[in-house]
């Protein structure tokens, strides 16, 4: 979702906020602004790119100021409805992530008052009420404005009659980075790693000032302390490493990311609640949800572990009746709908983990136990190496409750990616871009394989997909094919294979030209199909793990031959933290 940035330190503030919110376009945005502390307050704020327009905020004078990157929800994405905003007497600036839920309650009350509202978001509404508590200290006046607020928030709030920037975080990210007499805020570590490895993640409830000497963090009136964490990204790790699309040089990181995320967990490190679960319920969204499917069919597989996978979407107003282990998935370890499924899962005495990839996430904080799975910064929307250390460290969780019988398989499965990343996939690239509709096909763990192949071609090249359990097609989807729909068939060689064999007899039946990924030398499948994609014969485990990498690869090509903007697709973002 939006991303902002603040800084207060001896440098020009404007180039490093515009290089911050460059570190965060990954998050999907439609318009950008910057307020800086000069003469007075000055903005610079624009829809569209930061790439179009960096160059008017360059201008901005001072060395305090704020950024923001917006994903609209209130209002147009336009240059007034851009923030930063300020209150009638332009003596506030602020930035917003997050949503307002009483807003139109708030801005009903302030327009009586006599206040002057110059765009149609949600946030405008809280530099308003600050400018009411505003008496001489912007500390005071955020402190006694936040609490009115319904929903969630991270803020970042400056005045010209101070030097510094006053934070608050309510259920939305905020990181401090904390330099030498400079200190920087952001959404997520991105934009701060280029200048610091210590930083503060801020909790629900704190309110932090920052000036360029000094650090003090208040719950609600109160002082607190708050741990210093370590960085181990480097800035390297957030840069392209001359591939065309961060998509690609993530796709192509895989290898190593599995091999990190299955050392991330072992007998040592696996909380207690995992170790003998009856049963296991798992909340997640979107890609992780995919991930946790083919976690499901492969504990029930291999361990006997009954196990259900949520929407946690769904989770909160439709709480199925759980009394087990619940695990919550997440990449960014802020994903809104999942941090609720597991408060909700608390609440009913459920013992819960979390598998993140952002050290000092909100959801290591709720969670009882929490696995960080080490994939290093993912900065293309498109989940691919996030997606595959998921796998790492749920396969690995398996791995360790099945006394360890998948050992050797796990520790050579990244030479397995390694070598499906050289497929030709020249004829399906053709085949997809020329399609109106694609549908995806599997049974067992490979159905959740085809639904992360769909999600990943949608995603990126805006060609509808759709993933089915193979079974399935025939139910109505049928209806559908003709030879602009083309089906890909994950194929392998199991209890189902004949079965799926026969369902892509039925789909060739009908007219749609069929690409298949099975096992090389099965002549049989080759044979049927008007595209073979041979993988070779390894464990299931990797079996999985290699056929999604090669949808992964068919989704990024297909939209590259389509000219699509692959690393920020429209209308998406990286970390969705609102519900």
């Amino acid at each position: 979702m939006c991303g902002i940035v603040g800084y207060t330190g001896r440098k020009t503030a404007a180039p490093i906020i515009v290089n911050g919110l460059k570190k965060l376009e990954y998050r999907g945005y439609d318009s950008f602004g910057i307020a800086t502390l000069g003469s007075g307050i000055e903005v610079c704020k624009h829809a569209g790119r930061i790439s179009d327009n960096a160059r008017s905020a360059l201008h901005l004078n001072g060395t305090t100021g704020i950024g923001h990157t917006r994903w609209a929800t209130h209002g147009a994405p336009n240059d007034a409805n851009a923030h930063p905003h300020t209150d009638c007497k332009n003596r506030v600036a602020i930035v917003h992530n997050g949503i307002i839920e009483n807003y139109a309650d708030l801005k009903r009350q302030l327009i009586a008052r006599g206040h002057r509202f110059l765009s149609e978001t949600d946030t405008e509404v809280i530099a308003h009420l600050i400018e009411e508590s505003y008496t001489g200290s912007l500390l005071s006046a955020v402190q006694q404005a936040v609490p009115v607020l319904q929903g969630s928030f991270a803020l970042l709030v400056i005045s010209p009659e101070e030097q510094g920037i006053i934070a608050a975080r309510n259920a939305s990210p905020l990181v401090i980075g904390m330099g030498d007499g400079e200190y920087f805020a952001a959404s997520d570590m991105t934009p701060v790693v280029e200048y610091t490895e210590r930083t503060i993640f801020l909790e629900d409830g704190d309110i932090a000032s920052l000036s360029p000497d000094k650090l003090v963090i208040y719950h609600g009136k109160e002082p607190v302390n708050r741990p210093v964490e370590l960085v181990d990204w480097s800035v390297e790790d957030t840069k392209k490493g001359g591939f065309a699309h961060y998509m690609l040089k993530e796709i192509y990181e895989q290898p190593q990311a599995f091999y990190n995320a299955i050392r991330a967990l072992d007998t040592e490190n696996l909380p207690g609640c995992a170790q003998k679960p009856a049963s296991v319920a798992i909340v997640a969204c979107g890609s992780s949800y995919h991930a946790g499917l083919i976690f499901k069919y492969l504990l029930e597989e291999t361990c006997g572990i009954p196990a259900r996978i949520e929407f946690a979407s769904e989770f909160k107003y439709f709480p199925p009746p759980v009394s087990c282990l619940v695990v919550g998935i997440t990449q960014s370890g802020e994903t809104a709908d999942t941090l609720t499924a597991l408060k909700r899962a608390k609440s009913h005495n459920c013992p819960t983990i979390a598998i993140t990839n952002v050290l000092g996430s909100t959801v290591s904080r709720i969670a009882d136990s929490t696995i960080f799975m080490r994939a290093g910064p993912e900065i293309s929307v498109a989940a691919t190496k996030s997606f595959v250390a998921q796998l790492g460290v749920l396969m690995q969780m398996i791995n360790l409750l099945s006394g360890e019988q998948f050992t050797k398989v796990l520790a050579h499965a990244h030479r397995a990616i390694e070598e499906v990343l050289l497929q030709d996939l020249s004829c399906a690239v053709l085949t997809c871009k020329q399609a109106r509709s694609i549908f995806y096909v599997g049974r067992g763990p490979f159905y959740p394989v085809a639904l992360e192949g769909a999600l990943k071609m949608k995603e990126i090249s805006y060609i509808h997909a759709e993933g089915y359990a193979a079974g399935e097609l025939k139910h109505g989807p049928f209806a559908l094919l003709s030879s602009e729909t083309p089906v890909i068939a994950i194929c392998m060689p199991d209890d189902t294979y004949g079965v799926m064999v026969a369902n892509i007899k039925e789909i060739k039946a009908r007219g749609a030209p069929v690409i298949a990924l099975g096992i090389e030398g099965d002549s049989e499948l080759a044979d049927i199909v008007d595209i073979f994609i041979p993988l070779k014969r390894t464990h299931r485990f990797v079996q999985v793990l290699t056929s999604l990498v090669v949808l992964q690869l068919l989704a990024y090509y297909t939209a590259v031959a389509l000219d699509r903007d692959v690393d920020k697709p429209r209308n998406l973002a990286k970390s969705v933290t609102i519900e």
